[in-house]
């Protein structure tokens, strides 16, 4: 089984029904976690009973999509106490933002933090991490494997690193919050999804897989805004989608 799982779709806070930005990455058994925001790891449980995670990658410290790294750290803390650390892998700011709502207990107890940005090896993974544009420091992510290559771009403005985060992937996961008035600001901290099209287009995607909604926006607005940039596949994120990598198979959910 090769898949990648939507935990969450949301920005900035969770829509009824929803969660905000979360995946869950499953290669051959090699369980893997992109980013846990809000309403993220009950949605985990729910796939993965035990929480039995091999990696989890946070792209950035807003709360939005690493709060409930929080919940885990609690359940391995107390739940499985003695057990393994758990390799993660993520940008400064996420452990000092977690740090703050429990400073009496030590992260690092449960987590062996490998820095982002920056490239290693993870399970099956060449694992890159690009440093993308935002309003704190963010890694968008590149998974490679067995010729495949996924990506996400966690939360971004324009860039042309982009274009190399998501150069031929067969998944292209990027944002498209379509926030009122992010055009008109001076720093571009975040996406359109006619953008997310535009990018997907560059870096030569087979795939877009459009998330990060503002809560309330139209998405079949947003999908039909990024295929007239984008020839491949549009999807959007919906919670307990589950879509095939490596192969023509029609998503599932």
């Amino acid at each position: 089984m090769r898949q990648v799982t939507v935990l969450g779709s949301c920005g900035a806070f969770p829509e009824p029904g929803r969660a905000c930005s979360g995946f869950a990455v499953d290669w051959d058994g090699f369980r893997l976690v992109l980013d846990l925001g809000y309403a993220t790891l009950p949605r985990l449980l729910a796939h993965w009973p035990d929480g039995a995670v091999d990696a989890v990658v946070i792209t950035h410290e807003h709360p939005d999509h690493c709060v409930d790294l929080h919940g885990l750290f609690r359940m391995r803390l107390y739940g499985d106490p003695g057990g393994p650390k758990l390799p993660l892998y993520c940008p400064p700011g996420v452990l000092d933002r977690l740090g703050g709502l429990e400073p009496d207990v030590d992260l690092h107890a449960v987590f062996d933090v490998r820095p982002l940005p920056g490239s290693h090896r993870l399970g099956p993974f060449e694992l890159t991490g690009l440093p993308l544009p935002h309003y704190v420091p963010n890694a968008g992510i590149r998974l490679e494997a067995d010729g495949v290559a996924l990506a996400y771009s966690g939360d971004t403005g324009p860039t042309p690193l982009l274009a190399e985060l998501g150069r031929d992937a067969d998944l292209f996961i990027v944002e498209a919050t379509d926030r009122d008035g992010e055009t008109d600001r001076p720093t571009r901290n975040l996406l359109t999804s006619a953008e997310a099209g535009q990018w997907a287009a560059r870096a030569g995607a087979r795939r877009l897989m459009l998330t990060h909604f503002w809560p309330g926006n139209d998405r079949d607005a947003s999908v039909a805004a990024a295929r007239l940039a984008f020839g491949g596949d549009v999807l959007a994120a919906e919670e307990d989608l589950q879509v095939t990598v490596g192969t023509r198979a029609v998503p599932s959910g």
